[in-house]
């Protein structure tokens, strides 16, 4: 199968690749490189896929999805079977100041995705969507059969576009759309604009970490090898039509046409506060924290219902924070060549 993930050089790209080269695909990885973090971890990142010993199949393709001209190109130019679209501009904070470089990636970038897969007859589109969209929803544990029109961020407002835009294409091309609600998702090769890279970066300096409503948060945090492993799950079983929607009660996670939602999480909620004190225990120092009051466009706690990937694609996520925090610190330190300092 030939597979393009886009994003390919970012943090769940990059495993994405890895996890489908495994099960013997051809993987067709696209990716910007943009600066919006250090673009050299994305070329390390990029660098563990190219020099793998199956390499020959895997294509590497530098480019924007908001570059009409070059995804048509890339669509005309060879069978691309199903498509993990992972590309967008990510982060709350940085969309309230930097709208339009979300128009760009995440609304123009998608809809150029969708096309592609609709002229080219690409069997499944799966793409990544966000917890971000259920905002001021107030109902927990999130279920997609309730909510996630109310969001709180232009971020988390254009990832719920995606899910209507691809609704659009499920119904009126048939396209198969699969979208993935992600769960805070952490781990080895992280994004550095990500609390758990911040918080370890500052705590090996001995500055102190910045921690908003005081810590009072509550996050569902996955694992990323967990989110990789229902992607994959998930990507194998292209979305259908439901039997059960029924139009005088729509539900919001299903369709008459080939589309469904589902949330991909840990299943559970940590507090801010007990995730800081496993990494401090990992790292063997204490920190020092600022506690600030709540940021604009950011919620109060987070947990997934992952019943539905559960029952549909026999999800599990098995990876406790203590694992996760400890393979974190353990790449971390060998990344950047550091030994911690009592």
């Amino acid at each position: 199968m030939r597979v393009l993930v886009t994003g390919a050089a970012g943090f769940i790209g990059a495993s994405t690749a890895h996890r489908l080269l495994d099960q013997g695909d051809t993987v067709i990885g696209l990716d910007n490189l943009n600066a919006y973090y250090d673009p050299a971890l994305k070329n390390a990142r990029l660098a563990t896929i190219q020099t793998r010993s199956d390499a020959e199949r895997f294509e590497f393709i530098r480019a924007d999805v908001a570059d009409r001209e070059a995804m048509e190109s890339l669509f005309s130019s060879g069978r691309i079977d199903r498509v993990v679209h992972l590309a967008a501009q990510a982060g709350v904070r940085h969309s309230i100041d930097h709208p339009h470089d979300y128009v760009a990636s995440n609304l123009m970038g998608f809809l150029n995705i969708l096309e592609g897969c609709r002229h080219h007859d690409v069997a499944h589109l799966l793409y990544a969507s966000t917890s971000s969209v259920y905002g001021g929803d107030g109902s927990m544990p999130f279920s997609e059969h309730r909510g996630g029109n109310h969001p709180l961020s232009f971020y988390a407002a254009t990832k719920r576009s995606n899910e209507l835009m691809a609704h659009s294409y499920a119904s009126l091309y048939g396209l198969p759309c699969t979208g993935l609600r992600f769960f805070t998702v952490y781990g080895p090769w992280g994004r550095p604009d990500m609390a758990l890279f911040l918080f370890t970066r500052a705590i090996l300096e001995g500055r102190t970490i910045d921690v908003f409503n005081h810590g009072n948060h509550q996050r569902d945090f996955t694992y990323v090898d967990d989110i990789v492993s229902g992607i994959l799950r998930a990507l194998s079983h292209p979305a259908a039509a439901s039997s059960a929607f029924d139009p005088d009660n729509p539900d919001p996670a299903i369709s008459s046409a080939p589309w469904r939602i589902y949330n991909i999480g840990n299943g559970s909620s940590v507090g801010l506060m007990r995730f800081i004190e496993v990494l401090e225990s990992k790292l063997g120092k204490k920190a020092g924290i600022n506690n600030l009051p709540m940021q604009p466009g950011d919620v109060l706690a987070t947990w997934s219902d992952t019943s539905d990937m559960s029952q549909d694609f026999d999800y599990c996520a098995t990876t406790s924070v203590e694992e996760g925090i400890s393979n974190f610190v353990d790449w971390y330190l060998k990344y950047y060549s550091l030994t911690p300092t009592p």
